[in-house]
C-alpha cells in the first residue's frame, strides 16, 4: 500500500485515526504492518501490501 492513504484511511469501527507500524517495504510501497487504532484499541495487519480493514467480529 502507498503511504499517502494514510490520510484518507481511517479504523472502520469507531471512524478514528489509525496508527501505522511498517514491518517491511518493497518498491518504494508497504508490503506489510499494522495499522492500529488507538481510540477503540483495534489493529489491522497489512500483507503483500495490501491493509485488511474488515471490522473484527464484535459479537465474539
Amino acid at each position: 500500500m502507498k503511504e499517502s492513504i494514510m490520510e484518507i484511511i481511517v479504523c472502520p469501527v469507531c471512524k478514528g485515526p489509525l496508527e501505522l507500524s511498517v514491518t517491511e517495504r518493497k518498491d518504494g510501497e508497504i508490503y506489510s504492518g499494522t495499522l492500529l487504532c488507538r481510540k477503540c484499541d483495534h489493529s489491522y495487519p497489512i500483507q503483500e501490501s495490501i491493509p485488511n480493514l474488515l471490522p473484527p467480529d464484535i459479537n465474539s
